[in-house]
């Protein structure tokens, strides 16, 4: 598949938000997304299967499209568009043999070797990081930084290349710049004093000014 990632890639978190998966793809779509990665460490099997279709439901009059993160078989029972996976989830080889050509699959990478070593992976993209501290995980991989951001996207090339871990307003622009094709943003979109299509939307608008 020949993706194209828009430049803010946003994630879903119950735990951040106060709200539910569907409430967030809805209140994201109405803020401008049209590809949202739903993720969800913490609930049962059949909650996360439930909360992915109820998703999906939301997003489909508009497009957009949901990845998975993590699970290849809630995916596949839910009917997502693709799914995210880990370096210690099912080898993407195998979760596009199951979920066919036109899924969307990325892949997390941390390191230059791992990165590298995805290059011959049935890949749409793949995620570098953490780029900059971040608290949405509660045992980050060490910090890679903007030089070595713009090392894996010459490794990657064409693939497409997105950027996770501590994005914010701040210093969104500066990891486009070091070469970043795509934003993957979590905490910054929840504030207790703006509603999240409202942060998305201003995320948006602060990347086009700072980043023409």
């Amino acid at each position: 598949m020949n993706l194209t990632l828009p430049i803010i890639y946003p994630l879903t978190d119950t735990g951040l938000s106060g709200l539910s998966h569907a409430e967030q793809v809805t209140a994201l779509i109405a803020g401008g997304a049209r590809v949202i990665q739903i993720r969800e460490k913490n609930s049962r099997s059949d909650e996360f299967c439930r909360a992915v279709v109820e998703s999906l439901a939301a997003a489909r009059e508009t497009g957009t499209r949901l990845i998975v993160n993590d699970r290849v078989d809630i995916a596949m029972a839910a009917g997502a568009h693709g799914v995210h996976l880990g370096q210690t989830d099912l080898p993407p080889v195998e979760a596009r043999r199951l979920l066919g050509a036109d899924a969307i699959i990325g892949y997390s990478t941390h390191t230059i070797e791992q990165a590298r070593a995805a290059m011959n992976m049935p890949l749409d993209y793949i995620a570098f990081g953490p780029v900059w501290p971040t608290r949405t995980k509660e045992n980050p991989d060490p910090v890679v930084g903007l030089d070595l951001l713009g090392e894996v996207k010459r490794i990657a090339g064409k693939m497409p290349v997105v950027a996770i871990g501590g994005i914010s307003e701040s210093n969104a622009s500066a990891t486009l710049s070091a070469g970043a094709d795509s934003l993957a943003v979590v905490s910054c979109l929840f504030s207790e004093n703006e509603p999240i299509e409202k942060r998305y939307r201003s995320l948006r608008n602060t990347i086009d000014v700072k980043h023409r």
